[in-house]
């Protein structure tokens, strides 16, 4: 009876430590898949009319309807520069999109001598991008097809943030105020400057400039209260989660927590007077990828977490939030065996996911 009593005991006390430790039983989701055969997917966007929008690297956007994947493209796009990390990246809808059927991409364009992150507004209408204007042009341009950033978020007061990268070979350039390499910039969605950003009026510097020292920002997002939050690859370790400020010195390259890819250091040093420490970081590198803020229905257990997908460690991150510090992080989806290139949330609480391959896939994560 005694021994019987204890193994009763020991077995509540797993489960409470599983739910204090916010450990996901696999009862508690299933996978389906949405789509095949996409080539390397980047990021995903969800259309009133309930129609998903996909935007594959080699330079097609596309259309998930009904559940099924449309054979063709949407017509329209710029010529877009594939080489490397460079291609087609995001995709987002505007918050008016049902007043004005607009959406936004960024992707990189050029040649392998000079090429350039690039943002474009248009209008979406049936299977066709309309009114197609360029509203960014980030300069100065570099001849290494790497690090372009790539990202977008808009704020809660319609402005929109832009993740650019460090083009890998002019990693300094993130600490120069004249260049918009390493940043996150802030424009209006007509491509003018918004009023209040923190360099507009300086001579040495760029107005789009929202923060600076950023290496390779990979997601953006802004959170349900306000906060910005972003994450960027480090080098050889070192990968970021941030909260984004403006006007703010995020380090990069003269503080770092990682290694160069040869093994030297590319900095001696991990903090300095005037640079922002990062939530955390991740080393060894996980290589994070997209990012989502989960405020969905669907799962009220995982409400206020953040969910980072990750590429090089294949997995999902699930970070639990206690105001703006992460008290725990939880390892997801293992089982699917993917590179992850992005994580949203869908209008009906349903998370997705992106693979990063030749034939990538879209998953949707509900409730089991």
């Amino acid at each position: 009876m005694r021994k019987t009593i204890l193994r009763v005991t020991s077995v509540f006390l797993t489960i409470a430590l599983l739910i204090m430790a916010g450990v996901t039983a696999a009862a508690d989701y299933k996978v389906k898949v949405v789509a095949r055969n996409l080539e390397y997917p980047w990021s995903i966007a969800f259309l009133p009319n309930g129609e998903l929008l996909v935007t594959e690297r080699a330079g097609r956007l596309r259309m998930i309807r009904n559940g099924e994947l449309i054979e063709y493209s949407v017509n329209e796009v710029p010529k877009v520069y594939v080489h490397g990390q460079g291609g087609l990246f995001d995709v987002l809808v505007d918050l008016d999109f049902q007043d004005n059927g607009r959406i936004f991409l960024s992707y990189a364009a050029g040649d392998r001598s000079s090429n350039a992150l690039h943002v474009i507004s248009a209008r979406l209408k049936g299977a066709t991008l309309y009114d197609v204007k360029n509203i960014l042009t980030v300069t100065p341009d570099k001849n290494t097809p790497h690090h372009y950033g790539g990202r977008m978020a808009m704020m809660m007061d319609g402005t929109l943030l832009v993740t650019s990268g460090d083009g890998f070979d002019f990693r300094e350039q993130a600490q120069s105020l004249d260049s918009l390499l390493g940043k996150v910039l802030r424009i209006n969605t007509d491509g003018s400057i918004p009023h209040d950003n923190p360099f507009v009026g300086r001579s040495d510097a760029r107005p789009e400039i929202f923060s600076y020292g950023n290496r390779n920002p990979q997601a953006i997002l802004v959170s349900q209260n306000g906060i910005v939050w972003e994450h960027e690859h480090g080098p050889k370790g070192g990968d970021e989660l941030n909260i984004i400020n403006p006007g703010i010195n995020y380090g990069w390259p003269a503080i770092t927590y990682g290694m160069d890819y040869s093994g030297a250091f590319i900095s001696p040093f991990t903090s300095a007077k005037g640079m922002r420490q990062p939530i955390i970081y991740w080393t060894p590198s996980i290589a994070p990828a997209g990012m989502m803020e989960y405020q969905g229905q669907a799962f009220p257990q995982w409400r206020g977490n953040l969910f980072v997908a990750a590429l090089a460690e294949k997995t999902v991150r699930r970070l639990t939030l206690n105001g703006r510090a992460v008290v725990d992080q939880e390892i997801m989806f293992t089982e699917l065996d993917a590179r992850f290139r992005d994580v949203r949330v869908g209008p009906d609480g349903a998370i997705y996911l992106l693979t990063d391959s030749d034939s990538g896939i879209v998953y949707k994560v509900v409730p089991k």
